[in-house]
């Protein structure tokens, strides 16, 4: 994969009391910020060693640009269908501001050797600066990389050894950013979008979460004639007290205040034995969202609403209780190489599949559209 520096904006942190709050609301205050001088331009184009490091452990990487067309040769993969209504607010986002705030984080197959580099030269140079999120535990700290000889090798790295990346988070403001270089390409007082701006994680440099489904589905039905319809499809466990799905194929359900353990009958899953991977997402939206509830585009519905892992069960219980037609379904995570073997073969799992952690923050870095 081809990667290339770039002539960053970065915020000038004695502006900055707070970073929650700051970088909390730079995605839709950005132009604001820039016109009052929380941002100021580098003076030469950079790549940027990148780390995180929360309570339990630290993720390390590299932020960069890279060419549009990577994604249109398929160097860069995505994984998830995407939301036609986000996709609208980010086409409305990236025209008003003419900036990328916020990198697509990618993942590629780790690669010891650019582990080594990166590692070797965060541990025996200063960083540009660091910053602390107090809500999330977090500091965020970026290395910046001039030095031509080291631009260039870690190039050579990049070219030769990653041959496929992953979209992990970014997948709306990828496909927002193609859509718009096609529309735009001759509007250059619109903007410039040939480029995304990418931050690349090595697989060993990130943790995959669950990202699960609550859902307004007992309007036209009461929960008995559901649990019915469920049964045909499950196995099913009454839970004494709310617990996560203990492996693969198993459901946690939260319906009527009540809590349960789904397990895919053997004949359901003899349907799919022919598929490269069976995935309960797959089998959540076909079999219950669309057999049972008619909700036949998930991309669409607007009775899904979607809880990140992050929360758990108390997150899902909160989303699902809200309303006494909701229900909650808490998944078990898609592994990285399922991801990886679906991506490659152009297969694509539903929108909100996969939870990535570390998440990147809006603002640290700005890429210019302009």
């Amino acid at each position: 994969m081809k990667i290339f520096p770039f002539q960053a904006w970065y915020p000038d942190f004695d502006l900055i009391a707070s970073a929650d709050s700051f970088f909390g609301s730079v995605r839709e205050e950005y132009v604001t910020y820039k016109k009052a001088g929380f941002f100021n331009q580098s003076e030469q184009p950079a790549l940027f060693f990148y780390q995180i490091k929360s309570a339990t452990r630290t993720y390390t990487g590299l932020m960069c640009c890279t060419d549009i067309s990577e994604f249109e040769k398929g160097n860069i993969l995505k994984h998830e269908e995407t939301l036609a209504a986000k996709e609208q607010k980010m086409i409305q986002l990236l025209v008003q501001r003419k900036a990328l705030v916020k990198p697509v984080l990618l993942v590629y197959e780790k690669v010891k050797k650019i582990n080594k580099l990166i590692l070797n030269y965060i541990q025996n140079n200063p960083p540009l600066y660091s910053t602390y999120f107090d809500q999330d535990k977090q500091e965020h700290i970026l290395w910046k990389i001039t030095d031509k000889t080291i631009v260039e090798k870690v190039q050579k790295l990049f070219d030769k050894k990653v041959k496929s990346t992953y979209i992990a988070d970014g997948h709306h403001r990828t496909t927002t950013m193609v859509l718009l270089n096609e529309r735009l390409k001759d509007r250059q007082d619109i903007g410039n979008y040939n480029q995304l701006m990418v931050v690349l994680f090595g697989s060993d440099q990130l943790d995959l979460l669950e990202y699960n489904r609550v859902v307004e589905g007992l309007n036209e039905t009461s929960p008995t004639i559901f649990m019915a319809k469920l049964a045909n499809f499950f196995e099913i466990e009454i839970l004494d007290t709310p617990e996560k799905p203990h492996q693969k194929h198993q459901i946690t359900l939260l319906i009527n205040r009540e809590w349960y353990r789904l397990t895919w009958k053997k004949k359901v899953l003899k349907e799919y034995k022919e598929k490269e991977a069976i995935l309960d997402v797959h089998l959540l939206n076909e079999k219950v969202l669309k057999g049972i509830l008619n909700i036949n585009d998930v991309r669409f519905d607007k009775r899904i609403d979607y809880v990140a892992g992050t929360k758990g069960l108390r997150g899902l219980e909160k989303a699902t209780i809200s309303n006494k037609n909701k229900i909650g379904f808490y998944l078990y995570p898609v592994k990285i190489d399922e991801l990886m073997t679906l991506a490659d073969r152009y297969q694509l799992l539903p929108p909100k599949s996969t939870y990535f952690e570390p998440r990147i923050k809006n603002g640290l870095v700005v890429k210019s559209l302009e």
